[in-house]
């Protein structure tokens, strides 16, 4: 290997890696070979993955270019034909729509899923279907043109064989078959359908409104209405293409959406007059941590192949790491341009989202993993959540103070673990002293009773007072540093972490901080409900609840005869008697009089 590599040359070039077996396992573009390929053997690197292919390296084998454009050509392709496990892979497998018009000497518009080398003319790739059967409906208002699949040619028409169909009858059809249709001007008509197919509806609606001044002015208004319902339907399609200035001529635009995972999504749009013609996401899964640069010249790079564009110019967030001599980049900072590269980032994220969701709904563990990994990444912890519990203190100016712990598991409340705390040692509202009793009892039973169920995370609703004394109770019985603790204050939501005066503030769209809140605003929830009971039940108690031997139905029996406790203390002995029987009535009558 070392003997293969000092005879490598410093040229542009592609490489490829084989393992033992002699499979290959990655693939590799340079602008020097030999010293790209010499950078993996003489150090170690930070990412595991690569650590991991350059033990599995056995071989290496390399192709000369003349330049770093072809040699991301060819890395591409030699990408696509072996699929090496260690190499960025496009994920985007399946196949859009596009809309076909046939060269048939009566062509065909229609749609499908298959491009062929039939001399036929594609226009799209359409992501959404729906798109491009909006499309093909607004052609097929516009124009009656034939759907049949017969194979129509002069040879045809003179032999007489064709049959007039339902269509021709609803006038969808002009009767090609039969030789009713006018050649030149059903192809007329297809040139103004290839128009609308590639956005350039400005010069169709100029054109359609100069026949119809025409005929007005030849007094054929029927004819000219006829023109102006095509108009007012080519004109609409446009209102709802048209998306920033028309001044922006023909521009290509790269969005992407890349979160940090294996997954990014680019987005591809063309705009020509103001209108995107063309909207297609490739969906890259990387294997060694690769930047977005990168992933953006293998993206050009594979629309360059599937639609040979004439790049004029090409909007982007990043300059791609390959050099593209013929195209000219620009990051926009305002204006349109930044508009409509914020479309396309939209466009990519929306991918992005819409393949989480459909993943999702096929695996739902997927979505709780991807949670777990999320808050363990911000919080930086150990281990994967899935046992977190948040603590909360609730009173009124001191009065029946209480808290509450509620437990979330995988990321989704378990209900029957929620706990409640009457607060027993601590007099007056002292938050940061209820908290320390609250966490000191809690895991103080767990740790005798069921020490395996100690949680991930721990959560206090509270500022660096409130977290200060949960770690106080965690450290007072014998748990210091192993179990991660954090405050969540509700000012600004910012979270805090034990010895850190500055806090951290994570994204508000963060799911990580939606679990987080969650956990604070049902721990909320669930002390003030206790607190509320707690507190009513206090409001209606009377001396009547603390005399032993008078119960809840005696109780009944005298204030519905008696209305208050004052007219119960009033009462004479003999009319307590003859309610509630000589013995509660002696007990009752001492009880109240004993002062």
């Amino acid at each position: 290997m070392h003997e293969k590599i000092s005879l490598m040359p410093s040229t542009p070039g592609v490489y490829t890696y084989y393992d033992s077996e002699g499979k290959v396992i990655y693939v590799g573009k340079a602008i020097n070979l030999k010293r790209r390929v010499s950078s993996y053997f003489n150090r170690t690197h930070e990412s595991t993955r690569t650590n991991l292919l350059v033990r599995a390296i056995a071989d290496v084998s390399y192709i000369v270019v003349p330049t770093e454009q072809d040699a991301l050509n060819l890395e591409n392709s030699m990408i696509k034909e072996y699929q090496p496990r260690y190499n960025v892979l496009l994920k985007d497998d399946k196949s859009y729509p596009w809309i076909v018009v046939t060269g048939e000497y009566f062509p065909r518009v229609f749609m499908t899923r298959e491009r062929l080398k039939d001399g036929s003319k594609y226009f799209g790739p359409y992501t959404d279907t729906a798109s491009a059967k909006a499309v093909l409906k607004l052609i097929h208002e516009l124009y009656p043109i034939r759907n049949c699949r017969h194979s129509i040619t002069p040879e045809y028409l003179m032999r007489g064989k064709g049959k007039l169909c339902l269509e021709y009858h609803m006038k969808k059809c002009e009767g090609c078959c039969v030789g009713l249709a006018n050649h030149n001007d059903y192809i007329a008509a297809i040139d103004r359908i290839k128009l609308i197919l590639r956005g350039e509806t400005g010069s169709l609606l100029q054109y359609l409104k100069t026949e119809m001044d025409r005929l007005a002015s030849l007094m054929k208004f029927e004819e000219a209405y006829e023109l102006k319902k095509k108009f007012d339907l080519i004109e609409r399609y446009q209102a709802k293409s048209v998306i920033i200035s028309q001044i922006l001529d023909q521009i290509d635009v790269f969005g992407i959406s890349d979160t940090g995972d294996k997954d990014v999504y680019i987005n591809y749009m063309h705009v020509r007059r103001g209108a995107v013609v063309r909207s297609l996401t490739l969906h890259y899964s990387r294997s060694l941590s690769e930047s977005a640069p990168t992933l953006l010249a293998y993206a050009i790079n594979e629309i360059q192949q599937r639609f040979q564009p004439n790049f004029d110019e090409v909007i982007v967030e990043e300059i791609p790491e390959t050099d593209f001599p013929d195209i000219k980049f620009t990051i926009p900072q305002r204006g349109d341009r930044a508009k409509l590269l914020e479309v396309s980032k939209q466009n990519a994220a929306q991918s992005r989202a819409d393949a989480t969701a459909r993943a999702e709904k096929l695996n739902p563990e997927q979505r709780t993993m991807r949670v777990l990994t999320r808050i363990k990444q911000d919080f930086r912890l150990p281990e994967l959540p899935r046992h977190i519990e948040c603590f909360d203190n609730s009173n009124i100016q001191g009065t029946n103070p209480v808290a509450s712990c509620v437990v979330f598991r995988n990321a989704k409340p378990a209900k029957k673990e929620y706990r409640h705390f009457c607060i027993q040692t601590v007099e007056g509202p002292d938050d940061f002293a209820s908290m320390k009793e609250i966490l000191t009892r809690r895991y103080t039973r767990v740790l005798r009773e069921a020490p395996e169920d100690l949680p991930q995370l721990i959560v206090v609703d509270g500022g660096k007072g409130q977290l200060s004394a949960a770690v106080e109770a965690i450290e007072s019985i014998g748990l210091r540093g192993e179990i991660p603790i954090v405050g969540i204050a509700k000012r600004l939501e910012e979270i805090y972490f034990p010895g850190d005066s500055v806090p951290l503030y994570i994204d508000k769209n963060s799911e990580t901080l939606r679990v987080i809140q969650h956990l604070r605003d049902e721990a909320h929830r669930f002390g003030i409900t206790f607190h509320r009971n707690r507190r009513s039940k206090s409001q209606t108690t009377s001396i009547l609840d603390k005399i032993d031997g008078i119960g809840d139905k005696t109780k009944q029996l005298l204030l519905k005869e008696f209305r208050s406790v004052a007219r119960i203390k009033k009462a004479e002995l003999q009319q307590l008697i003859d309610l509630i029987g000589p013995a509660k009535a002696q007990i009752l009558h001492k009880a109240l009089h004993e002062d």
